[in-house]
């Protein structure tokens, strides 16, 4: 694998920053995509998620961005609001080497008029869903006559979600000479028209088309009790974490239930929750303080949290794009996965496509241990405190280790927000850390606490 170095005229400081978050070589979208996006080429590329492409369009606009220009210069458009949170977060810890450079995203959930507020002030790379930019848009809000580069991030996806026309029409608003790249998992015909439509004479670049057989090991059951199954699945794999696939959000709210009602740490996120919520959701998963999530297609796309040991479609989706991109949640960068899906007889032509790939699997072959549960150690406490307040993690774990007298290993993953910061405690100490912060200050200042 190719090195940052040989990336064309790229920074010292960007390469030590690179080097500090962990980046060291490039992924082959990467190393195939970056130095023709400096060059200035419209880029059409196919690469499954996990691939790393998130860096391969991100890595070129933040070195080609003027911070002496508060204009939007790029605008990254996503079909979700988290995977525009993902791609923002990602872009931040590569851009920490140059300084004032302004990172905003734009989805619903939160007041247009509070975004609206923050665009009046400038920012040069805007990351949002095809809806609020076009809400913006037409309450004249944003204007796009600055951008350079126009990104579309699982184009793929946006397309099924029904926002050509969308795409097109705001893609109308930016000068004729702007770069595009369109990034997509797949290929269908959709992803030809909107290429035609946009893009002018670009490099095609094709890597990782295929989920690797040794990566994700695709499994089906037959049943005609899915949740009995479901419950037997679980105690004989005894994942570390575990992704649920459910079509409709009543099934995923029916399911968190009983599963929390089994005695399993659990969290369920679907387009119901307010954007805050679904936040959170993300976060306590993520950090291991709930062991399962149970989610609508809203996490197929843009739910980067490594290390789910096991995917479970409960209910089967409708095509196989969707399949791809749910299997595609484990099995990310370097890892291997598992990816089970359950069927009753009357699917079977339903899910005639799982079938020709995965192997079929029988339930008699478990080894159940009924005694076992998916309960976390760690429970998630919340501070009314985050960035704008100047928090660090060091900041956090300095007073904790220090004035509380917590021992570092009892503190796992940190997740601070622009206004709230999550901390993964041992469950044995969270009472104690919630007591000893009605009276102890966090840099001479005191925050309240609660457990999410």
């Amino acid at each position: 694998m190719a090195s940052f170095n040989t990336i064309t005229d790229i920074p010292k400081k960007l390469l030590a920053t690179l080097q500090t978050v962990g980046f060291l070589t490039m992924t082959e979208i990467q190393e195939k995509a970056i130095n023709p996006i400096l060059d200035g080429s419209d880029i059409l590329a196919q690469s499954k998620t996990g691939s790393g492409k998130t860096l391969a369009f991100g890595l070129p606009c933040v070195m080609q961005t003027d911070t002496s220009n508060y204009k939007p210069q790029t605008i990254i458009i996503t079909p979700t609001r988290e995977l525009a949170d993902q791609i923002a977060v990602e872009l931040r810890r590569i851009a920490a080497y140059k300084p004032n450079l302004k990172i905003l995203t734009l989805y619903g959930g939160v007041p247009l008029r509070t975004q609206a507020d923050s665009l009046s002030k400038g920012a040069h790379i805007l990351i949002g869903t095809p809806g609020r930019i076009q809400d913006h848009l037409a309450k004249e809000t944003l204007k796009l006559d600055s951008i350079k580069t126009l990104v579309l991030d699982e184009a793929d996806r946006m397309l099924d979600m029904g926002f050509y026309d969308e795409i097109v029409k705001i893609g109308s608003n930016m000068p004729k000479d702007k770069q595009t790249l369109l990034f997509s998992a797949t290929f269908p015909q959709k992803i030809e028209k909107l290429a035609t439509a946009l893009l002018h004479q670009p490099v095609t670049i094709k890597v990782d088309t295929k989920q690797e057989a040794t990566k994700i090991n695709e499994l089906v059951y037959e049943t005609e009790d899915k949740r009995k199954t479901l419950t037997a699945l679980i105690h004989s794999y005894k994942p570390e974490s575990l992704l649920i696939f459910c079509n409709t959000k009543v099934g995923v709210m029916a399911l968190t239930d009983t599963l929390a009602t089994y005695g399993h740490s659990v969290i369920e996120i679907h387009g119901d929750l307010d954007q805050r919520d679904r936040n959170e959701s993300v976060i306590a998963f993520a950090n291991g303080s709930k062991r399962i999530m149970v989610a609508t297609d809203v996490a197929s796309r843009g739910l980067d949290i490594k290390e789910i040991a096991l995917v479970i479609n409960y209910d089967l989706p409708f095509d196989e794009e969707v399949y791809t991109h749910r299997i595609g949640r484990t099995g990310r960068a370097d890892a291997t996965g598992t990816a089970i899906s359950l069927f009753s007889p009357k699917d079977r032509e339903k899910c005639a496509y799982v079938l020709k790939r995965a192997k079929r699997a029988e339930l008699k072959a478990l080894r159940v241990d009924t005694k076992f549960k998916m309960v976390s150690e760690y429970d998630t406490l919340c501070l009314n405190g985050g960035k704008k307040t100047k928090l660090r993690a060091g900041d956090i774990i300095g007073t904790f280790c220090k004035e509380i007298g917590i021992e570092n290993s009892m503190i796992g993953k940190i997740n601070i927000t622009d206004t709230k910061s999550y901390i993964a405690l041992h469950h044995t100490i969270v009472n104690k850390v919630l007591r000893a912060l009605k009276k102890v200050k966090i840099k001479k200042k005191r925050y309240v606490a609660w457990i999410l």
